[in-house]
């Protein structure tokens, strides 16, 4: 047996039950599966949203947590990437039981190797987000990461660049060779999107039209949009130069007015990290090379680790606690927890 935390009511989170700790079996590694033991997990929006947006009550706990660093304890029949012992990093899979336990059954897959000069809390931090950022920019809008005399002649606007994709994305961006110009509001995160490379940044909580003309910009390229599609909408629509394209990751809760964009021939694109898993899709394994160079990426001191605030052990205390710092949207980076007693 093993414990978990997971959740059978969708609760407030400072409810006593929004999160509740059990036992349940160990499970087993078959196939192209990875047995993990999970050192340090991180929470992302994602989790609130699970956790929270639902009815009635689950005959067994969910087990939600999609970020984890961890040791492989056992491999499937058909695991070829991976070898006991090896110290891992990974987001995981919509479908299956999350990080927030002892043990976890992932895909090789979508796995990688961690980065070997990151301690674990730095390294959980980073699968999710990482991925989300990479996919967003390189496979989504289409940029290509090695071209870098014509990305230095383009310009991308992060909307809610503080946040953990944003984090990431800024570096991407920067480092495949963009203009980066960011959103912040707060003077602290005005600091911290500078900080990870950001050129410019402008308010999100005021007109991005006037903010961005305001630097001497009538368009940009691409805009990745990562906090409020439909209060943006408009002025994405806007700002979008013709034939450029606008990528999001967040919901929209009303109608996207995509009319906004046929005179300027513009692309809307959608990202969500779980894609290749949720549907076995042929190129599941991208996500696997993603987080490869990911790692060498972080070991060559080219992206740093968006870790801002850790918490240990594990328990169901510590979680809520991270829960609270996320819902709050006011959280900088990631928050990372450590070690099951």
């Amino acid at each position: 047996m093993m414990k978990a935390i997971g959740f059978k009511e969708h609760l407030p989170i400072e409810s006593k039950n929004s999160l509740l700790e059990f036992e349940t079996p160990k499970p087993t590694a078959k196939g192209h599966d990875l047995l993990v033991k999970v050192a340090a997990v991180s929470v992302n929006p994602v989790d609130v949203g699970v956790r929270k947006n639902g009815r009635g009550k689950l005959k067994q706990p969910r087990v939600i947590g999609w970020d984890a660093v961890g040791i492989v304890e056992s491999i499937g029949s058909k695991v070829s990437l991976f070898k006991e012992g090896d110290r891992v990093f990974y987001a995981g899979s919509f479908k299956r039981p999350g990080s927030n336990s002892q043990y976890q059954l992932v895909d090789e897959r979508i796995v990688g190797h961690a980065p070997k000069s990151l301690s674990i809390q730095q390294t959980a931090a980073m699968p999710l987000t990482s991925l989300t950022a990479w996919e967003a920019l390189f496979e989504q809008l289409g940029i290509d990461p090695y071209n870098h005399n014509t990305n230095s002649t383009k310009t991308i606007l992060i909307i809610n660049g503080s946040g953990g994709v944003g984090s990431i994305a800024i570096q991407l961006a920067h480092w495949a060779g963009l203009k980066v110009i960011a959103s912040a509001s707060r003077p602290a995160t005005i600091e911290w999107v500078t900080k990870f490379g950001a050129d410019q940044t402008v308010n999100h909580r005021q007109d991005l039209v006037k903010e961005v003309r305001g630097l001497g910009y009538k368009y940009v390229d691409f805009i990745l949009e990562l906090n409020d599609l439909d209060g943006h909408w408009d002025e994405m629509a806007e700002l979008i130069r013709p034939s450029g394209c606008i990528a999001s990751i967040t919901e929209n809760r009303h109608p996207v007015n995509l009319r906004k964009l046929m005179q300027k021939r513009a692309k809307f694109v959608w990202e969500w990290m779980y894609t290749k898993s949720f549907y076995q899709t042929s190129d599941m394994v991208t996500q696997h090379q993603i987080l490869e160079q990911v790692a060498s990426l972080l070991d060559k001191n080219i992206l740093k680790s968006t870790l801002n605030k850790t918490l240990s052990p594990i328990n169901v205390q510590n979680l809520k606690k991270a829960h609270q710092l996320v819902e709050s949207n006011h959280m900088t980076g990631k928050v990372v927890i450590s070690a099951l007693e």
